[in-house]
């Protein structure tokens, strides 16, 4: 029988990159033999690189060198080179519809039912309006489920070699890092992607976890505005604001925990085994059931039942989580440092 070929469309953000590796590597175990092509966005491939799963990455940016008519058609011209025989698309988009059926690639199938879906002639998996609710690792496997898979474990992973690690570790004992000690990671930033405290807030988390522990702060690049937050602390503190994913990816697999809200950077670290405190909206479309930390150690924080009943903003962007203390945060980071 002929090996298959596999594509896997997923060219959002850094979090639902991270979720639907558990696809990628139920698909590679299932099949044997089988090749399996990953697509994502430009900023997204550090993600998927050193992942034993896969054995091709292709960017898609619609945005920029592949906009356009001659763009798509250059990238139809692509997965025709691979032979693809299944593409999988976890998020709908008429783009990537109209890619695979133009292609050539016989078995498509994404979610929902848009009317392009159809159009195209890609099959479909529901959701179900999220009844019940799953996890969203969960929802993405769906797609595998439909092609037959036999591998179903939802833990996600992302992969760094070696020497990755043993520099992301000479980083730290460069800027007086003692790895006797604990290494409290803080990931202050969400870019509005989720509900979250505000820079003042994790200033004075920092200020009391300072008194215990060594801290390692991703500001995010140097554009994003939150250094200046930070920039009083001086040397008591490690702060990165560089925009290199995968550098950021290796830095976080020394702490000892990283805190912080739904974010790409909290789905980074629960993918390599680092534990979190992390900080969600219990709002269906926020909820840690959806897109909470999966297979490390993590405590997840929630604003008491009073404040979304009674104080809600009712846009979880732009929610502060002004009634989840920083005492309470001490407490859970404490719990899992000496578990």
């Amino acid at each position: 029988m002929k090996p298959r070929r596999i594509l896997i469309i997923r060219p959002d953000r850094i979090g639902d990159v991270i979720l639907t590796t558990p696809l990628m590597k139920a698909v590679k175990l299932s099949f044997p033999d089988c090749f399996v092509g990953v697509m994502v966005g430009t900023y997204t491939v550090p993600l998927i690189k050193e992942n034993p799963y896969v054995d091709a990455i292709i960017t898609d940016d619609p945005n920029g060198k592949d906009s356009g008519r001659s763009g798509f058609w250059r990238q139809v011209s692509t997965l025709r080179t691979y032979g693809f025989d299944t593409g999988l698309m976890p998020l709908p988009r008429e783009r990537h519809a109209w890619m695979m059926l133009l292609a050539g690639i016989k078995t498509r199938i994404g979610v929902g039912g848009k009317i392009y879906q159809i159009l195209t002639g890609t099959k479909s998996v529901s959701r179900n309006n999220y009844i019940p609710l799953r996890h969203e690792a969960d929802y993405v496997m769906d797609l595998g489920r439909k092609v037959g898979i036999t591998y179903d474990d939802l833990v996600p992973r992302v992969y760094l070699t070696a020497v990755e690690r043993g520099n992301a570790k000479k980083f730290f004992t460069d800027r007086g890092i003692d790895f006797n000690k604990p290494l409290i990671g803080i990931n202050p930033g969400s870019k509005n992607s989720s509900p979250n405290w505000l820079p003042e807030r994790y200033v004075h988390l920092i200020e009391q976890l300072l008194k215990n522990y060594q801290i390692f702060i991703n500001a995010g690049p140097k554009d994003s505005g939150l250094q200046k937050y930070f920039e009083h602390l001086g040397d008591r503190v490690v702060l990165y604001d560089e925009n290199d994913l995968r550098k950021l990816m290796a830095l976080t697999s020394q702490v000892s925990v990283l805190v912080a809200s739904s974010t790409g950077t909290m789905h980074i670290a629960a993918a390599l085994d680092v534990s979190t405190v992390a900080l969600f909206c219990p709002l269906t479309a926020c909820s840690y059931k959806l897109w909470g930390p999966l297979g490390n150690r993590s405590e997840i924080i929630e604003p008491p039942d009073r404040y979304c009943q009674g104080r809600c903003p009712g846009n979880p962007k732009i929610c502060p989580f002004d009634e989840i203390s920083v005492e309470t945060v001490l407490e859970r980071i404490e719990k899992v440092i000496t578990s």
